[in-house]
């Protein structure tokens, strides 16, 4: 009995640890500019997920401390689709601005959230 027990246990950790990849969400592992920097004015951000994005859904919003929203240009999908590049349509002004991002991940989860970065004069 003890070593029925011990293979359930094992098939179980398998089986749990396949089903956390199928699961999964695509999730921001870094951005340029980054959270909380102070950078010279950008003229895009790149935000790099952890899965492949569906463009049809994805996308960003930018917003000065004031609540002014930044116009921006048309996104693309780069790197294996895992880079949501989203350029600026102008030059940003000194200021904190504040990214909210949205994406679908091609596997149908939504993930999004927010971030701050500050341009330098």
């Amino acid at each position: 009995m003890p070593s029925f027990t011990l293979r359930f246990l094992c098939a179980a950790t398998v089986v749990l640890g396949f089903s956390g990849q199928a699961f999964a969400h695509a999730h921001l592992k870094s951005s340029v500019p980054a959270d909380n920097s102070s950078v010279a004015a950008p003229s895009e951000l790149d935000l790099t997920f952890s899965e492949e994005l569906n463009i049809k859904f994805s996308g960003a919003k930018v917003t000065a401390l004031d609540g002014k929203e930044v116009k921006l240009g048309d996104i693309m999908l780069m790197d294996g689709r895992k880079i949501l590049m989203v350029p600026f349509a102008g030059t940003l002004a000194p200021g904190v601005y504040e990214v909210d991002w949205h994406v679908l991940s091609t596997d149908g989860h939504k993930t999004n959230g927010t971030y701050t970065f500050t341009v330098t004069p």
